[in-house]
């Protein structure tokens, strides 16, 4: 199955300490405000999950964490597989990473046909899905080669 979102080892580092300082941890993909296009990342529980809001997949860091999208921003970037990366700088001030210097990143990654024929068929899990105990059947992988295959971050 293919992963709507993976992690660069960079990224998967960085979290692993941040889940070792706050406990387990959760990604929303913002939506323009706080921080642009950046993934905010919350402990468990400080960010309510919408019912329509859309689980990208789960992490395969610590005992995996959770990434979620809000549904009409799922609706125009489905096509896109989300690469969360790391680079300086200091982000969005409620996320997590803010104190450390560094800053999550989300990169894009255009699915080929065959995999987004894939995805069509697998549920899509929204909030209230996960809520009634619905969960993704893989997990999205530790990346250590996207930057030939991402859009470079905007300017």
């Amino acid at each position: 199955m293919v992963a709507g979102v993976v992690i660069t080892a960079g990224a998967a580092e960085l979290l692993a300490r941040l889940q070792d300082q706050h406990g387990p941890l959760m990604f929303h993909q913002s939506g323009g405000c706080c921080d642009g296009s950046s993934p905010m990342c919350y402990p468990s529980g400080d960010f309510l999950v919408g019912d329509r809001d859309v689980l990208l997949g789960v992490l395969d860091v610590g005992d995996g964490v959770p990434v979620w999208i809000s549904g009409p921003q799922y609706q125009a970037w489905k096509h896109t597989q989300l690469v969360i990366d790391v680079v300086p700088g200091r982000g969005g001030g409620f996320s997590v990473e803010a104190p450390e210097g560094l800053r999550f990143l989300s990169r894009g990654r255009v699915f080929t046909e065959e995999e987004q024929a894939e995805l069509r068929a697998a549920p899509v899990i929204t909030g209230a899905d996960y809520e009634r105990g619905q969960r993704p059947s893989a997990r999205g992988q530790v990346v250590t080669d996207t930057a030939s295959r991402t859009c470079p971050p905007g300017r």
